[in-house]
């Protein structure tokens, strides 16, 4: 990931790393998920969601009122 952005959540499922996603852009929060799973054996790694530095914290508050 290019210098600036932060990972703010990690999660084993793609339907719950773009969830958070999702309610992060719906909050004027830039995010990216990043796929960081094994290709030949999806049960080995995770997918991280990455924020700009300066939306860190405000994600991270967001993230923590999310019941997951």
């Amino acid at each position: 990931m290019q210098a600036g952005w932060k990972c703010v959540f990690r999660s084993s499922f793609e339907h719950t790393a773009e969830l958070v996603r999702v309610m992060l852009e719906e909050h004027d929060i830039d995010a990216v998920v990043m796929n960081k799973r094994d290709s030949s054996y999806l049960n080995f790694g995770q997918l991280e969601v990455f924020v700009p530095e300066q939306d860190q914290q405000t994600a991270e508050a967001l993230i923590l009122s999310l019941e997951l």
